[in-house]
């Protein structure tokens, strides 16, 4: 079934406006401005644009600075959906939290606490723990593994915020990929798969990521980490020119072999002045 997820207003988060390949939001006390290639359309609000207390702005291909930096916090708190995440401007346009991912982690929660029993979840490139705390905090036991040591960080840091520092995460500083060709060799089983793959990477020995060439050998491993009794599969992607279709295709064959059901579409969020929708990834999941 396709889906349509959407996030509207947040007391902490908001998108104000978009359009021109750029995005304004608002993070807690302070708006930011940033492309986002999806926004292709005019402004809405073009005089809203001058509140902004810091904008990205590209100096390459694949680097940048924001505008104004010394100007603001090094990190401060928000809170979405229930978590506290710590957001820092990055160097990658980035702000240590995808907020549209907030529907999905609602459905994690959701679909855990169904279960009258205790759910073993691996999080794969888990980045700042969104996914994880949903989990955590459901009841589940989450192995959260990312390659990057701030990510990994970060993500502990937001865990330490939302008062789940105390909860069974296992946080593993590791290439994805590798991690599970070794919970393979351990034996090791799952319930739950949640993964956030992306286009390209390297893993912390340098190891070459490429979905095009990757994603599906890792979709057929993770298939095999799973119990005999599973109970979600969550797949998100950003990558361009991806269909959710795609996705969902990859995860098919757990109806066969457990029944359950798929949904499969778009992550969105709305424009609180505009309220248009702004694409923000695709995602598929399963779950009985």
């Amino acid at each position: 079934m396709q889906t349509l997820l959407t996030l509207g207003l947040q007391k902490d988060y908001e998108l104000l406006d978009s359009g021109e390949g750029e995005k304004l939001e608002r993070f807690g006390d302070f708006i930011t401005a940033r492309p986002d290639p999806q926004a292709l359309w005019l402004k809405s609000q073009p005089s809203l644009w001058a509140k902004a207390h810091t904008r990205y702005v590209r100096t390459g291909p694949k680097t940048g600075a924001w505008s104004n930096a010394d100007k603001l916090p090094k990190s401060w708190q928000i809170v979405v959906g229930g978590f506290t995440f710590n957001i820092r401007l990055s160097t990658f346009k980035h702000t240590g939290i995808f907020p549209e991912q907030q529907p999905n982690w609602q459905w994690l929660r959701d679909v855990i606490k169904k279960q009258a029993r205790e759910l073993n979840i691996i999080n794969l490139f888990g980045y700042t723990g969104g996914a994880s705390l949903a989990c955590a905090k459901a009841g589940a036991k989450v192995t959260h593994v990312d390659s990057s040591k701030i990510a990994v960080t970060w993500a502990h840091e937001n865990a330490d915020a939302s008062g789940l520092g105390d909860k069974p995460i296992r946080w593993i500083l590791e290439d994805a990929y590798a991690f599970v060709k070794k919970e393979l060799k351990r034996g090791k089983k799952y319930d739950g798969i949640i993964m956030d793959p992306p286009t390209f990477g390297h893993g912390t020995r340098g190891e070459l990521w490429k979905i095009e060439k990757q994603f599906t050998d890792l979709v057929e491993d993770c298939n095999k980490l799973l119990s005999d009794n599973p109970a979600l599969y969550l797949v998100n992607g950003y990558a361009a020119g991806y269909s959710s279709i795609t996705y969902a295709n990859n995860i098919a064959s757990l109806i066969e072999k457990f029944g359950g059901a798929i949904e499969h579409g778009e992550l969105t969020i709305e424009e609180t002045c505009g309220k248009r929708l702004l694409p923000a990834g695709i995602f598929a999941r399963w779950a009985r």
